[in-house]
């Protein structure tokens, strides 16, 4: 071991200048590349291909510290680490940012027509869509590049177009009319996954409908109540249930559309509320996935009154047409109150599905579409996850899977848009001829190709298996260990991909799945750009380092449970990053002046070197099950425990006398020892930290040119170095020395005058004594068995003794006394106030949870203080 000329170390670590140093430097050296190697095992993840889109967000975060942490700990351990990065052409989104790029030019995406367009689609996702991947970079991410994949790459893109062809010859695939969701925005389908819902205040309209008899004369009125008066223009009957006694009569009979002048059927239908409304509803089938299953059931008549931009078209009477759907809404509800047919109008709050996309009113809409049939597909990824092939962590998804996967309907694959995979098939011009292949038909003039595209998550699912470009690395690398995600798209992506991996590769696509937490803010809000609640990820790095948001995220966040992040708490990472580069300096200046040989290390041991050894395995041991059971919150406090408590703050004190030896021998002895545990600490760390341990393990030695921390051996488990006695022993010792300390802070006794201390105890081992004294500034220690406490002393007790510090020519009693006197009573003054408040049923009833919660914490704690000193001033007396 040969450390560097340290003489200009900086005395505080610089993470803007180690960051971009290390990055260049990895990247230069390619250490983030993986071949095949038969005499190496993979360990393979697929990154979620973020949307070209995107930028960084702190959910981002932890999803990628998270993978950056298994592929950097496996590559340690001696696997063939490869981490595939990619992006994701994000058929919808992507196709709103170029017309909306297009339109400030003055550019109409019909008007320069498909070909055209799909040129500035990609010279957009040129100039922008790689953004994400460049910031993931500032998170110290290390993904094999040369391997980034897009999902619209050639070979991807084949892929994809096979597996539909494979689909559809295998009657998976077919086409027709279905009730979907549709965006108005995007003008395309979306699936049930991409629908979120809003609590609006609304209105119900209560409307009455003229019941005619078979002389078209009106002889009744019955009354509807719908929250979307505008659709009425659709309705081709009403139903009631068929065991409601108010309506039985009206069963078979017809009412008289008001506006559109249509007479339509009365019908019964289980499906029927009697108690929502008037027990009387409209049954729109074109525009309602409910009424549409009842227009199936009664054969009754569909009529659809929208264009694809939500504009009613030429099925509603001429005054309602071209108009948007809620412009018709006030223009129907007029009408009605006109004709004297709007009986009333009330609140009404229920849940409204927006378009993830679009942002706007999802629109029920009865189109042609292509769909996947999913009931056999699912059976092969239900039982892979039901057996342990797939494992999921925390394993709760399990439920929510299965309840999805049982329940699954066919899923609608197509989108209305010209971004995307465009689906391969063509219909004949003259015939009803429909052909489906790779390539177009031999005789393209007669042919017309389909112009929707599958949805993205349609090509995304093959993700697992297809960035891998050939035959030779699909068979090594796949299946994949590990996915990371979020649970928010287990059906979208997840389970897709399980099905996928079955019916193509006749194996699972991964081995384990890890669903990450939800990023919240300190109220418990979901982070999101509209609360102004979500921070810039970059702004934190910029402002903390890397290392402390990466190390933060993950100390703060236990599997499977919501994660409450504020950028403060980024000085967790931050603090901790300084504790290790002040411990490594100052291990560092001291081995400047002596020769350190590996030879040493087995000399000159001491009972703390044993200690700190034994603890070292101890935590080597619980990272690794930690690490294994997919516990990294767990992981991160093992590192914390051991470095900064039993490392930093204990081992380093413990060994400082040896350190400032006059023998060099005894010196250089224990340095070696620290320094080559020190190093193994950072190796242990570096999946966490990796900028701020490569910086430091640069420094421990003279290292080779391409050398790096990141494919350095991981330490081993040693179970032989664990001593059991050595922890315990050194373990009271700390105890003792912390209660010392903590009886010095109590009665202001000054940390550098010396003291006497008795201690009732069982004997001690010369070596304890001597740190007890050493630690705790002990000018003479007495252990006894049968000490009685002497006077005016103060008293601590810990497991196996108890311990006494004589007061009298430390301090001044009679002044202390009065001191602890003044104290007790100010605080006692203060729980009358705090007790008078909170024994007040006005303020307790009426000031906020969080208010009344701060001021019972105020009476427990002063509560706890008076009780404290108490104790003191009885020592003192």
């Amino acid at each position: 071991m040969h450390v560097k000329n340290l003489s200009d170390i900086p005395k505080a670590y610089e993470p803007k200048e180690a960051e971009s140093k290390w990055y260049k430097f990895w990247e230069e050296n390619n250490l983030f590349h993986s071949e095949i190697d038969e005499d190496e095992e993979p360990y393979t993840i697929v990154i979620p291909p973020p949307n070209i889109t995107g930028i960084l967000h702190i959910g981002h975060i932890l999803n990628n510290t998270i993978q950056d942490v298994y592929i950097r700990y496996k590559r340690m351990n001696g696997y063939n680490a490869c981490w595939v990065p990619g992006t994701d052409h994000a058929s919808i989104a992507t196709e709103s940012k170029v017309i909306n790029h297009l339109k400030e030019q003055g550019i109409n995406k019909w008007d320069i027509g498909r070909e055209e367009f799909l040129k500035h689609c990609h010279e957009w996702r040129n100039k922008y869509g790689g953004i994400i991947i460049n910031q993931l970079r500032k998170l110290g991410v290390s993904c094999d590049w040369e391997r980034e994949r897009f999902t619209m790459d050639e070979h991807y893109s084949q892929k994809v177009l096979e597996a539909f062809v494979d689909l559809y010859n295998n009657e998976k695939i077919y086409r027709g009319y279905r009730m979907v969701n549709w965006c108005p925005a995007t003008k395309s389908a979306i699936s049930d996954e991409e629908v979120f819902y809003k609590e609006v205040n609304g209105k119900l309209w209560h409307l009455k409908y003229p019941v005619v008899d078979e002389d078209d004369h009106i002889i009744d009125h019955v009354v509807v109540a719908t929250t979307r008066p505008e659709t009425m223009l659709g309705d081709t009957a009403v139903a009631v249930n068929p065991n409601d006694e108010r309506y039985k009569h009206l069963v078979g009979k017809k009412v008289l559309l008001p506006l559109a002048d249509r007479e339509i059927p009365v019908i019964s239908d289980d499906y029927v509320e009697m108690d929502f409304g008037t027990g009387v509803v409209k049954i729109t089938p074109a525009h309602d996935p409910n009424d549409y299953e009842m227009a199936q059931r009664h054969d009754i008549e569909i009529i659809n009154i929208y264009n694809d931009d939500s504009t009613t078209n030429g099925n509603v009477p001429h005054e309602f047409q071209s108009l948007d759907r809620f412009v018709v809404r006030k223009k129907v509800v007029a009408r009605f109150e006109e004709m004297g047919l709007l009986d009333k109008i009330t609140d009404y709050t229920n849940k409204v599905g927006y378009s993830q996309r679009g942002n706007v009113p999802i629109e029920p809409y009865l189109s042609e579409q292509w769909f996947m049939k999913m009931d056999e597909l699912v059976k092969p990824a239900l039982e892979v996850v039901r057996e342990g092939k797939v494992k999921f962590h925390p394993a709760h998804w399990i439920k929510t899977y299965e309840h999805w996967m049982d329940n699954i309907r066919d899923w609608c694959i197509s989108r209305q848009l010209w971004w995307g995979h465009r689906i391969p098939v063509w219909y004949h011009n003259s015939s009803d001829e429909v052909y489906c292949g790779i390539e177009p038909p031999k005789d393209p003039e007669n042919w017309t190709q389909e112009t929707d595209v599958l949805d993205t998550w349609a090509s995304s699912w093959l993700w697992a298996q297809d960035t891998f470009t050939n035959k030779e690395d699909q068979a090594y690398y796949y299946p994949t260990n590990l996915l990371v995600t979020a649970p928010d798209i287990i059906f979208f992506w997840v389970a897709r991909m399980i099905i996928a991996g079955m019916e193509f590769m006749n194996d699972v696509p991964f081995r384990d799945v890890y669903f990450t937490s939800m990023i919240r803010d300190e109220q418990g809000r979901k982070m999101s750009k509209s609360l102004g609640n979500s921070p810039d990820p970059l702004d934190i790095i910029d402002e903390y380092g890397a290392d402390a948001l990466r190390f933060t995220i993950s100390y703060i966040s236990p599997l499977g449970q919501d994660v409450l992040f504020s950028t403060d708490k980024c000085e967790i990472g931050r603090n901790f990053a300084n504790k290790i580069w002040n411990a490594a300096r100052f291990l560092l200046m001291n081995a400047q002046e002596v020769e350190l040989k590996d030879k040493l290390k087995e000399k000159h041991v001491d009972f703390a070197d044993k200690w700190i050894m034994s603890r070292f395995q101890s935590a080597l041991n619980d990272y690794n099950k930690a690490i294994d059971n997919f516990e990294l919150n767990t992981a991160t406090k093992v590192l914390y425990g051991f470095i900064w408590n039993d490392f930093c703050d204990w081992y380093l004190e413990l060994i400082k006398n040896q350190i400032y030896s006059d023998d060099q021998e005894v010196k250089a002895a224990v340095l070696t020892r620290a320094l080559s545990l020190f190093e193994d600490m950072l190796k242990m760390l570096h999946p966490f930290m990796p900028f701020l341990t490569e910086e430091l393990w640069q420094l421990f030695d003279e290292r080779k040119e391409n050398e790096s921390i990141s494919v350095s051996a991981f330490p081993k488990f040693d179970e032989l170095l664990i001593d059991k006695n050595a922890e315990e022993e050194i373990e009271f010792v700390k105890n003792v020395v912390t209660a010392i300390r903590n009886i010095r802070g109590e009665m202001n006794v000054p940390p550098s005058k010396a003291i006497n201390v008795f201690m009732k105890s069982k004997p001690l081992s010369e070596i304890q004594q001597k740190y007890i004294s050493s630690l705790g500034k002990i000018e003479n220690l007495t252990v006894d068995e049968n000490l009685e406490k002497p006077k005016a002393s103060s008293s601590a007790v810990v497991k196996g003794a108890d311990i006494f510090i004589p007061l009298e020519g430390l301090i001044d009693i009679e002044e202390e006394k009065a001191r602890v006197v003044k104290e007790i009573n100010r605080l006692e003054g203060m729980l009358v106030g705090v007790t008078k408040k909170l024994a007040n049923e006005n303020f307790v009833g009426r000031a906020p949870a969080d208010v009344v919660e701060k001021e019972k914490k105020k009476k427990t704690d002063w509560e706890n203080k008076v009780e404290k000193l108490k104790e003191i001033l009885s020592d003192l007396n």
